[in-house]
């Protein structure tokens, strides 16, 4: 299977074994900067690879 473009809140909560109020936290914040940078913001998702970047400095492989 393909590796998904988007993680919402319980992609969230499992990687970071955080609760889903701070799951939800986490993807706002990630939203807020994005939509700052210009880009279009889904509420309650955001895109794999910044979610990667800002958690983990890289981009994680997908296999």
């Amino acid at each position: 299977m393909a590796k998904k473009q988007i993680v919402t809140a319980k992609d969230v909560m499992a990687v970071l074994q955080v609760s889903e109020s701070k799951a939800y936290a986490v993807i706002r914040q990630l939203n807020s900067e994005l939509k700052e940078q210009g880009y279009i913001v889904i509420p309650g998702k955001v895109p794999t690879a910044y979610f990667e970047k800002k958690c983990f400095g890289v981009k994680v492989n997908a296999e």
